[in-house]
């Protein structure tokens, strides 16, 4: 199974408003840099697309080392998903999930890989990090300039 190393972080300029996602991709000697943006759109959605997308780049299932700075990514994978699903995708007081097709979408790809989750401080100086944050920015700025 292939190994990668991955970094996501997704930007919003307003919440909502316009956001962008970006993830970097390392495999060996292969690096590959990800990004994108909507127009009208949330930081926590942004979050989600950016490890979405990260995961679907991957050809094969992959046994992954995902780095995210988002809280609200890692505890819903990690700890709120498993009840959501069991709950027919409602939260413990019986309300719709909030951002469902997104973690739907995340489940699947989840579900393709070996993922190892590691929480790394946003803004902190970790590299990967960093540059995910720069596309993501990048995003904003594609969505911005009527490119996206």
């Amino acid at each position: 199974m292939p190994e990668v190393e991955i970094w996501t972080d997704g930007a919003c300029k307003g919440n909502p408003g316009v956001g962008g996602w970006g993830a970097v991709l390392r495999s060996g000697e292969h690096a590959k840099d990800l990004f994108g943006g909507e127009a009208e759109t949330t930081n926590n959605q942004m979050e989600l697309t950016a490890v979405i997308e990260a995961l679907t780049a991957l050809k094969r299932p992959s046994t992954v080392r995902l780095h995210v700075d988002s809280r609200y990514v890692m505890n819903g994978v990690q700890s709120w998903m498993h009840n959501w699903k069991r709950n027919g995708w409602r939260t413990a007081d019986k309300k719709p999930v909030k951002n469902r097709e997104l973690w739907q979408a995340l489940d699947e790809q989840v579900n393709r890989h070996r993922i190892e989750w590691v929480w790394v401080k946003g803004h902190a100086g970790d590299p990967g990090n960093e540059r995910a944050d720069e596309l993501a920015n990048r995003g904003v700025e594609q969505v911005r300039a009527g490119e996206g």
